[in-house]
């Protein structure tokens, strides 16, 4: 396999490549987490559990919760995990993403899909060595490492391969408080982007909530969504539906999302004698029948695209009377949706919920008339654009400020963030004494760590005549003496 590291490429001065198992040394630790099973798993341990989800990208996530006892531990012959060790994710995503453990109340250790870098007391900054593995040079390493078709992985073989160009000691330390510098200032920018993200999203819901008042004027009148339109469940798909002579392109939960159908993954299958009862037309909205409970009734207008497509019964489909606009629908409908209407109405089963259309025919639906109804559709549409406008400007912010912190890493580690300073000792002495004292220390034969398996009791002999009772050993012993 050829990997994209020009080892021919001129490095700064007192750099040099190594691979990361060359940057361990003799008290150092590079292996993989523990193969821990859910049923080794106990809430009441007091050996905490690190997880895959835990390994951010530069940061310690802190996300999972569980944990083993210590006599599990042992019996495993865990390792334990030190304060500084470098976590790297083996699955993705992303793959080859790491971080420092900061260290816990008692002792922790992690799981196999973690590998354990601890480069010990040698010439290696953790921190140095953590960024450098996020950058984008290593990670394009990592990639053509992986494994694996519909889960990929790099497994610790090949991670031990990967190469680094690693800089003097002094200089990782600089290069070190010049890039958190740098990705401090970046990450606050990061963060003020997200929180708008998330107030645009608050207003957005807004707009639509407020759209529809509680109070309705004298002019309108409150129906139910049975008064103010038709209501049909679209049709089951069966195996024997898969194949047959009229073939045709369907819409599930999988393609409607608020106010947008995503054409990207459409199947088909066969409407023979039943195509007119499910075909689509313009106009019709369509709700999420089966979604989690927060998304389910989630709405879509059918605008007439894609053409001759028909829908499936994990969508319900509204076909407005004359005195409803089917774009006023599609408003009213998502209102309901944000003002949380539609979970009142759910019911679950295998962690699903539902969204019947007895129940969906029951929920209110307010109608003005149709002059309103067009002004006020008008007037949400406009706000809306201008939402969507700023929220596209925020995403393409954090699109650039991606790009940004890519390039400062692929900056950092390839010489030109900090300048180099001709009296560092340079890597390769320092990858010297490394490889030396690896080499002075004695080979220790590696043992396989205990997992749980059943250990074969043979089946018990058939009972055997019992053994005779021993001779006691006489009370009293008797010296006797002979003439000569």
């Amino acid at each position: 396999m050829s990997v994209s590291v020009d080892e021919e490429s001129e490095l700064p001065a007192g750099w040099t490549w190594a691979a990361l198992a060359d940057l361990v040394a003799s008290d150092g630790v590079f292996a993989d987490g523990d193969w821990v099973e859910s049923k080794d798993q106990d809430p009441d341990g007091d050996v905490r559990l690190i997880q895959l989800a835990d390994v951010g990208e530069g940061s310690f996530r802190d996300r999972s919760n569980r944990f083993l006892t210590s006599a599990t531990a042992d019996r495993l012959r865990c390792t334990y995990l030190e304060s500084g060790d470098l976590l790297i994710a083996r699955m993705p995503e992303p793959l080859g993403r790491a971080c420092l453990f900061p260290g816990s109340d008692g002792p922790a250790v992690t799981v196999v899909d973690v590998r354990i870098l601890r480069p010990g007391k040698s010439g290696v900054s953790n921190r140095w060595l953590m960024w450098a593995i996020n950058s984008p040079q290593v990670r394009q390493q990592i990639r053509e490492y992986q494994t694996g078709t519909t889960r990929k992985r790099i497994s610790g073989k090949n991670l031990a391969k990967v190469r680094v160009a690693v800089p003097p000691l002094a200089e990782q330390h600089r290069i070190v408080e010049a890039l958190e510098e740098q990705l401090s200032r970046l990450d606050s920018g990061i963060g003020t982007l997200r929180l708008a993200l998330k107030r645009l999203d608050g207003l957005r819901k807004r707009i639509l909530v407020s759209s529809v008042p509680d109070e309705l004027p004298e002019s309108w009148q409150m129906a139910t969504v049975e008064q103010a339109g038709t209501l049909e469940l679209g049709r089951a798909r069966h195996p024997d539906w898969h194949h047959g002579p009229e073939m045709r392109p369907y819409l599930r939960v999988a393609n409607v999302f608020e106010d947008r159908i995503d054409t990207a993954d459409v199947m088909e299958m066969d409407f023979s004698g039943v195509w007119d009862k499910y075909r689509l037309e313009p106009g019709d909205v369509l709700l999420n029948e089966g979604q989690s409970p927060h998304l389910v009734g989630r709405p879509a207008l059918y605008r007439g695209f894609p053409r001759d497509v028909a829908f499936t019964n994990s969508l319900l489909r509204f076909k407005a009377s004359q005195r409803v606009l089917p774009q006023w629908a599609l408003l009213v409908f998502r209102r309901h949706l944000h003002a949380k209407r539609f979970m009142r109405e759910v019911r679950i089963t295998t962690n699903i919920a539902h969204l019947s259309a007895k129940r969906l025919k029951a929920v209110e639906f307010p109608i003005p008339p149709l002059d309103v109804q067009e002004k006020l559709v008008q007037r949400c549409d406009e706000l809306l654009s201008g939402v969507a406008a700023m929220d596209q400007e925020v995403q393409n912010g954090l699109r650039r400020a991606n790009g940004l912190r890519a390039a400062l890493l692929e900056r950092a580690f390839s010489g030109n963030l900090v300048p180099q300073q001709p009296g560092d000792e340079p890597a390769s002495a320092v990858l010297a004494r490394i490889a030396a004292e690896r080499a002075a220390k004695p080979k220790v034969k590696p043992t396989r760590k205990a997992t749980a398996k059943k250990v074969a009791v043979p089946r018990a002999a058939a009972p055997a005549d019992p053994a005779p009772e021993p001779t006691p050993a006489p009370a009293l012993a008797v010296q006797q003496e002979f003439d000569l």
